[in-house]
């Protein structure tokens, strides 16, 4: 029998999936999203999670959960060396997920045989497990394969001299990697400025050493990008993205949404409202909150903006500048977290100012809402670059922030004729990203490749 043409539910046993996520809100989601895609393909389901920003298991009946020991202080956990703590997890999680996974192998398991690991990039020890106990391992890459490229170029990009990234050079184009400029090269704030090229280098190795590769992203956006992976890397490859189009991440926030923002958008006028919001870990001076807020408040158009606990570096509470609030009156409303899908897709919202991380430059893609780019740090300046330059649907804030620069850039994306050329290019977009979710889309395809790869192990 051709077992690549088997489907789950065709075989005696069941066959049993292990996932591990990075425990990053912006990895955890799109895990989630895949797991809900294998699972309605007819496998069972493991997550493999750690202490630290744990999932919870009641939101999930249809997975199975084992939490391991990540050997985390709180004050690690707390930490703003995102490096640093990937480090920790990397080195602290192999021996707990090695004893997990002897455990389950050794057991009579009604989920049946384990077919499979597949954990997030940024989880690299796992391949050297999965190697201990001969298992296939995939990886997904919650990221954009632009960016990937780019983090593959690392050698070559330090060899030229472009890494370290210099100052004074910085506005130079990196001529290897159009439309790249040297500041737009993928960059952490670490302790150990080494931390940062040693991950990169695990990654790629561990890449090419896995049995394959899984995308959040989709051919109209990424195609250069992902046809230069398949070239570099000769590994199975798929592209599925939009994951979010499968199955919704809201469940797997960290923070709990306030659905009243909903209400008071339905009282906006189409798509009038510019939806701000910078992701679960990006923090700013309170300057910056301060130009921030003034620039909304000066460009005179209606705006939902989140402001998290931690929005600001060094305070869990943030206040907002004198007379922000009576300025705006009406007008704007602050919230601390929002259910970022639905108010995308909301017919108010007509622009989104976003730090550019992977699952928010694809979920406004695919509701057809251009952007106002202001990222700040990894490979959000790719992706911004990406968005305002390959794609022209966005605009990007450099230079530090100024109010009258922001009320200036919100203007031109929401009422000026340059914002209405991103509309129309971001809607071809948006269909292109609906055809390829149909049968017969390259993404509906990649899902069928994907499932018949695990049960080809």
């Amino acid at each position: 029998m051709d077992r690549s043409k088997e489907g789950p539910g065709q075989h005696r046993k069941p066959t049993h999936l292990v996932l591990f996520p990075c425990p990053l809100q912006g990895h955890i989601t799109p895990m989630i999203q895949l797991a809900a895609i294998l699972h309605s393909k007819g496998f069972s389901i493991t997550i493999v999670h750690t202490q630290f920003n744990s999932p919870t298991p009641s939101d999930y009946p249809n997975f199975n959960f084992e939490p391991i020991s990540d050997g985390l202080s709180t004050d690690q956990t707390q930490m703003e060396d995102v490096m640093a703590l990937i480090t920790l997890l990397n080195g602290n999680c192999h021996g707990p997920f090695n004893d997990l996974m002897a455990q389950m192998l050794s057991e009579e398991d009604p989920r049946g045989s384990i077919r499979c690991i597949v954990s997030d990039a940024l989880m690299h020890f796992t391949q050297s497990v999965a190697d201990h106990f001969k298992i296939p391992r995939i990886i997904l890459r919650t990221s954009s394969a632009t960016s990937f490229v780019t983090c593959a170029a690392f050698p070559l990009l330090r060899e030229k001299g472009y890494l370290p990234i210099q100052d004074p050079q910085s506005e130079m184009p990196v001529s290897e990697l159009p439309p790249l400029r040297i500041k737009d090269l993928p960059n952490i704030s670490t302790d150990n400025s080494d931390t940062l090229y040693e991950l990169v280098a695990h990654m790629n190795n561990e890449t090419r050493a896995s049995s394959g590769l899984i995308y959040n992203s989709f051919d109209h956006i990424e195609e250069t990008a992902l046809a230069k992976i398949q070239q570099d890397f000769p590994i199975p490859f798929f592209p599925i993205g939009p994951l979010h189009k499968y199955s919704s991440g809201s469940s797997s926030s960290l923070l709990p949404h306030d659905h009243s923002c909903i209400i008071w958008l339905d009282k906006q006028a189409m798509e009038s409202v510019i939806y701000v919001s910078f992701g679960s870990l990006a923090s700013m001076e309170k300057k910056e909150l301060e130009e921030i807020a003034w620039g909304l408040a000066n460009s005179g158009q209606p705006f939902l903006w989140v402001v998290r606990p931690g929005s600001v570096r060094g305070s869990l509470s943030v206040e907002m500048p004198d007379g922000f609030e009576e300025e705006t009156q009406g007008r704007g409303l602050v919230v601390k977290w929002a259910p970022q899908q639905e108010v995308l897709a909301h017919p108010s919202v007509g622009g989104f100012w976003t730090h550019n991380g992977w699952n928010s430059t694809v979920e406004s893609i695919c509701e057809g809402v251009p952007m106002l780019c202001w990222p700040c740090f990894g490979d959000q300046k790719v992706n911004a670059r990406l968005v305002s330059h390959v794609l022209k649907v966005g605009v990007q804030l450099e230079n530090g922030l100024e109010r009258e620069k922001i009320s200036w850039a919100i203007r031109r994306l929401m009422v000026e004729k340059e914002g209405e050329e991103m509309r129309r290019n971001i809607r071809k977009l948006k269909e292109k990203a609906d055809h390829c979710l149909r049968e017969g889309g390259s993404s509906y395809e990649s899902i069928d490749k994907l499932v018949n790869c695990i049960l080809s192990f």
